[in-house]
């Protein structure tokens, strides 16, 4: 990791952000099928209402079309839940807490709550993938550089193949810092997350090029 030329980008699969746009329809270059998929803090503070990232709609349009797809293919589904502090937007059992996204709970699918950006840290997330002989995952959700970002370098530094749909992520505007820079939009912070998770991860510009196959164990089990 660490190797890019500063001057190139390190896209995979789809291999250019810009040669689209991103709707989720046109297909791109082949990307190898993922064992899991790993839904990031799909809550409602965040993606529904007057205080969801500018990009909420689209999060929400390409996870449902990865969720759809990792159910029928058997892959494994896990769905994290942030557990905020008291009085925050996603604190435990507050309508900004609830997840977005219907879940099907059953032996791929299941909830894992967290308390920290990282989703493998003080979480039952490393077994699960582990259990059900995971070697690659797709993650989507927010935020692009605090929890996606974060459970995503887990991932790689634990030799997973991690694949990150560009389309499926997003977050809020960086303020203005006086004397530093004006407004960041979202749009480029999401992208400057990507880039700094280095030349190992997956970046694909549509989550519709991303295939799913059910893991190993469950391959020869059913």
């Amino acid at each position: 990791m660490g190797d890019a030329d500063p001057g190139t980008s390190t896209l995979r699969g789809a291999q250019a952000v810009a040669d689209g746009g991103g709707g989720d329809g046109g297909a791109g270059a082949p990307v190898r099928p993922v064992e899991a998929l790993v839904l990031v803090d799909i809550q409602s503070a965040f993606v529904a209402g007057e205080d969801a990232v500018p990009d909420a709609a689209r999060v929400l349009d390409r996870s449902r079309g990865l969720l759809a797809r990792a159910r029928a293919a058997g892959a494994l589904v896990v769905h994290l839940q942030n557990d905020g502090e008291p009085g925050a937007v996603d604190a435990p059992h507050t309508p900004g807490w609830e997840l977005h996204l219907p879940v099907a709970p059953g032996p791929r699918e299941t909830v894992v709550r967290k308390t920290q950006d990282d989703g493998f840290e003080g979480t039952a997330l490393g077994e699960l993938l582990e259990a059900a002989d995971v070697g690659g995952l797709a993650i989507c959700g927010v935020l692009s550089e605090m929890c996606v970002s974060a459970t995503a370098r887990t991932a790689l530094a634990r030799d997973y193949r991690v694949v990150l749909p560009h389309d499926a992520h997003a977050t809020y505007d960086i303020p203005a810092a006086p004397g530093i820079s004006g407004v960041v939009p979202a749009a480029m912070s999401s992208r400057a997350a990507e880039w700094a998770l280095g030349d190992e991860v997956e970046i694909v510009a549509r989550a519709a090029d991303i295939t799913f196959t059910a893991p190993a164990h469950a391959r020869r089990s059913g």
